[in-house]
């Protein structure tokens, strides 16, 4: 049985990480996807917030499940008992970003995690959640670029308010 994990911060979900979630879900017997920590990020809405929209937005998927990992992925892949990683690449920066993270799972799971790259849709190629953030803290209409049946509460949680 294969297991994958498609981590993320999903900061929040967008169209482009429904689209590989259904993807992996024909390719792999079970795929799960986790809402990891990011450094790097300051996040307005948690962790197990961003999960509950995944979780509805992939309810379509059964062989799709949700999780939250709050340590270090390599680990968490492992004791799941996952094969690989599955990420999405939208252009050559999200390659070179995410080949190292590759090397550095690779190192700390002792070479039992690896990663699949798949490309992004075409569709999907421009699209972030820092642009669904950006237009959604600015009250503007986002439905076309996050799954519907979260779209208004997206809009809601990012809503700069003064």
């Amino acid at each position: 049985m294969s297991k994958v994990i498609c981590p993320g911060s999903f900061n929040p979900i967008t169209l482009g990480h429904l689209n590989l979630f259904e993807r992996c879900s024909k390719l792999f017997d079970e795929v799960v996807v986790a809402v990891t920590p990011n450094s790097a990020k300051t996040y307005l809405v948690t962790a197990e917030q961003r999960a509950a929209w995944i979780a509805r937005a992939t309810a379509h998927l059964p062989n799709v499940k949700v999780d939250v990992c709050t340590g270090l992925l390599a680990e968490y892949a492992v004791k799941n008992g996952a094969v690989a990683l599955v990420k999405g690449l939208r252009n050559p920066q999200d390659m070179d970003i995410e080949s190292q993270m590759y090397f550095g799972n690779r190192e700390i799971s002792g070479g039992r995690i690896d990663t699949v790259f798949l490309p992004t849709d075409e569709r999907y190629t421009y699209l972030s959640s820092t642009i669904v953030r950006d237009i959604a803290g600015y009250g503007g209409e986002i439905r076309s670029f996050v799954p519907d049946c979260v779209a208004e509460e997206i809009a809601a949680a990012y809503l700069r308010r003064p």
